[in-house]
């Protein structure tokens, strides 16, 4: 199905691979009669043009990107434009888009998400911006539909802002590089590499986007084979997939750990646009005749056989064939990996799920940006089609992914197909892909065509003794699974005739309902704040010198972003960062809270001109193993906070909350061995923390050890990569610390403590 290139390759017109190796040149010379450079092939991905439109560095290797539009949901926009307002902006000065598909339930903490829907809304008026009332339609769906243009390229503050199907460069990333796009600065990395994914072949029936999308992660997320790197779609396969059916695929690259990605185009893209009413965002879009990629991914599409990511991550892929057909000694891995993650806390298992040799599941759910689309509810309503869901404890559930898809299902025949059979349809929604809502009973699974299947991903609380597990399937197989009450079954084992019918998008839903200013400001319109959206705390600039307490110890492979703050119902609090920070890390080490903020006494202190060892008693045993050797330290040249180890920290949501929770407790570092995405390690950047790495191998510290890093400032200052610290026992034990490439703009962020700091500075 998916293989991969131990090297990088040429492509030749797009269509022929020329592996890199020492017969490359030979063979490109007998073929195109001149040898390229790499470097100059390389300028012939559509990455690196569309890159190239968006630089205004001057230097493709060091970017620097404006981009044309922005998006936030209703868990991120309000921090957001809190930070951009206390930096000074004054009005959006590019189009900003404030959807509202997370906190959509407004039961859920009283009243606090619809106060967040009312700052949103208040706040596009006054700052020239666009408004999505909830229900209406999820982020990317309404990307997708009004915002995507070929050519362009789009900020979102969620991780799977991916347009690439459309031919729109777009990425996700933590909220403060949102903020620095609202106040006229850029987006600054590294010219990423780029790597071709060339698509042959095409899909039987019954296989769906999912299928390709996991069977890909499959095969690359644990080698790291596109991690922080752009993947672009190629192949005469391209031609034989729908729009929907590469959006499909596309938005998953996300669980790749890709940066972002990018596809060729043409007519049936050319068609999305003119169905959706904007035929001039359409741009053809293809590699260069003779294009060098970093690595090549080739998919055989006619191979791919329907898949099921088990609990719990989205790399945990098989064919669901497979499963049932090794069911045992699948379960029984999916029991081990549960204990890399709950331990002894909490007893898993599947065991239970097996009836007759045959795996049962107790609940379906089709939803969000990857599952809601209009071709793949069609599809299910199709395998549906005069049948039932059963009258026992499977439920199925369905979310298109906006009003308009909604509508055309309405319309066409296939809402009602389903409703017949026992699903249930319900308005656009995001809940299901991060935990608030359709939470199972406890120890239930549930197959969902959503995005992730990361622990309590679907709304079970550990500390609460729940535990509830998600698989990923596409939505033909889910279907498949429900016409049979249950039992595990791919799409492709049913005898099934696919209508296959044509979409016709009604605009007016949105004209109706979305307010849209049009770009202009109202600097006399009230912003409207409800008691729970408060103002970011007072945050200290980085001190001379620095001890860190560790107060969280993670050694699993990778840590998610849901792991360092919970999704679900924690999202309520997202406006509130001192409310929130109480969650920080609750599922997986209960105790860090209570101990950052134990901690985090002394540095208050100091701020106050006291003596941090008298706040904190156990601090001074520390002082004085410290000015044994560095006599002049004292609280004014000193500061106090904490700091987690993790192995990977960062695989997941693009959510800053990850790291500003930590920031608002007194953090002040990560250390980890490798960083899982680019977007969490910003994050850190963002809110003033140091993203320490430490060699992989023994640790040098543990869980409640101190740590002095003296003249931290002036490390950061002088762009020093090592930085020598001290373990605090009875004498101090040397150990380096690195930092890894910073820019000159993330080092003064760091000094200054923020970047809320840097930008009022």
């Amino acid at each position: 199905m998916v293989t991969m290139l131990n090297s990088g390759a040429y492509v030749l017109n797009g269509t022929e691979i020329i592996a890199d190796d020492k017969e490359a040149a030979a063979k490109l010379a007998a073929k195109k009669g001149y040898v390229p450079s790499k470097e100059e092939a390389k300028c012939g991905t559509i990455a690196y043009g569309i890159l190239k439109d968006h630089n205004v560095s001057g230097n493709m290797e060091k970017l620097q990107i404006k981009f044309d539009k922005l998006t936030s949901h209703d868990i991120t926009f309000v921090g957001i434009i809190q930070t951009a307002r206390a930096s000074g902006m004054e009005k959006f000065p590019i189009p900003y888009v404030l959807t509202n598909c997370h906190n959509s339930l407004c039961a859920v903490g009283g009243t606090i998400n619809e106060d967040d829907h009312m700052f949103g809304l208040t706040c596009a008026k006054k700052y020239g911006g666009v408004y999505v009332p909830p229900h209406q339609a999820v982020i990317h769906q309404f990307a997708r539909e009004v915002l995507a243009e070929g050519g362009k390229m789009i900020l979102g503050s969620d991780s799977h802002t991916r347009y690439g199907a459309l031919g729109t460069m777009a990425m996700g990333e933590g909220g403060p590089e949102l903020v620095k796009q609202l106040l006229n600065k850029t987006y600054d990395i590294n010219m990423p590499q780029v790597v071709g994914v060339y698509l042959t072949g095409a899909p039987a029936a019954g296989v769906g986007p999912q299928d390709v999308a996991l069977a890909i992660i499959g095969a690359v997320f644990k080698c790291g084979y596109v991690n922080n790197k752009v993947m672009e779609f190629i192949g005469d396969g391209v031609a034989n997939l729908s729009a929907d059916f590469r959006i499909g695929i596309d938005v998953m690259t996300t669980e790749t750990t890709c940066l972002s990605s990018i596809w060729k185009t043409d007519e049936k893209i050319q068609e999305f646009y003119a169905i959706h009413g904007r035929a001039d965002g359409y741009k053809e879009l293809n590699p260069a005749d003779v294009t060098y990629y970093d690595g090549m991914i080739v998919v055989d599409l006619s191979k791919v056989k329907p898949m099921i990511a088990m609990p719990f991550h989205p790399s945990n892929a098989y064919t669901i064939e497979d499963v049932n057909n090794n069911l045992l000694d699948v379960l029984a891995d999916c029991e081990e990996k549960a204990k890399v993650s709950f331990g002894d806390k909490i007893n898993f298992s599947l065991r239970d799920k097996v009836r007759n040799g045959k795996l049962y599941v107790d609940q379906g759910v089709i939803a969000g940006c990857a599952g809601g689309g209009f071709e793949n509810i069609c599809a299910a309503a199709d395998i549906l089609d005069g049948r039932s869901t059963g009258c026992d404890e499977f439920t199925l559930n369905v979310y298109p992914a906006s009003m308009p898809v909604y509508m055309e299902l309405i319309k066409n025949g296939a809402a009602a197909k389903l409703m017949a059979t026992g699903a249930v349809l319900k308005t656009a929604f995001c809940g299901p892909c991060f935990g608030a809502g359709d939470t199972p009973s406890h120890n239930g699974f549930s197959i969902r065509h959503s995005t992730r299947n990361f622990p309590n991903r679907e709304g079970s609380k550990i500390q609460n003794g729940q535990i509830a597990s998600v698989a990923l399937m596409d939505a033909r197989s889910i279907a498949a699974t429900a016409a049979n009450k249950g039992y595990l079954t791919a799409a492709t084992d049913m005898d099934v005739e696919y209508t296959n019918p044509k979409y016709h998008f009604d605009g007016a839903i949105y004209a109706n309902r979305v307010f849209d200013s049009k770009g202009v400001a109202d600097p006399n319109q009230e912003i409207k704040m409800g008691p729970n959206i408060k103002d970011w705390p007072k945050m200290s600039a980085l001190p001379e010198n620095m001890i860190l307490k560790v107060v969280s110890e993670i050694h699993d492979p990778v840590t998610t972003t849901d792991e360092l703050i919970p999704s679900g119902e924690t999202s309520s609090y997202r406006s509130n960062p001192l409310g929130l920070a109480e969650f920080t890390l609750s599922r997986k080490d209960p105790e860090y809270v209570g101990k950052a903020k134990a901690i985090q006494v002394a540095q208050k202190a100091i701020e106050a001109g006291e003596c941090p060892a008298e706040a904190v008693e156990e601090l001074k045993p520390v002082f004085k193993t410290i000015c044994r050797k560095y006599r002049h330290i004292d609280r004014t040249n000193v500061g106090v906070g904490s700091t987690i180890f993790a192995v990977k920290p960062g695989d997941g949501s693009a959510r800053e909350q990850a790291a500003s929770c930590q920031k608002v407790l007194g953090g002040w570092a990560n250390i980890a061995n490798a960083y899982a995405t680019k977007r969490y390690r910003s994050n850190l950047i963002n809110w003033g923390m140091l993203p320490f790495l430490i060699d992989e191998g023994e640790l040098p510290f543990a869980k409640d050890d101190y740590l002095f890093i003296p003249e931290i400032k002036k490390a950061v200052e002088e762009k020093a990569t090592e930085i020598k610290a001290y373990v605090v026992k009875d004498e101090l034990q040397e150990i380096t610390l690195r930092l890894g490439e910073l820019t000159d703009d993330e080092r003064e962020i760091i000094l200054k403590g923020c970047l809320i700091n840097y930008n009022r500075a």
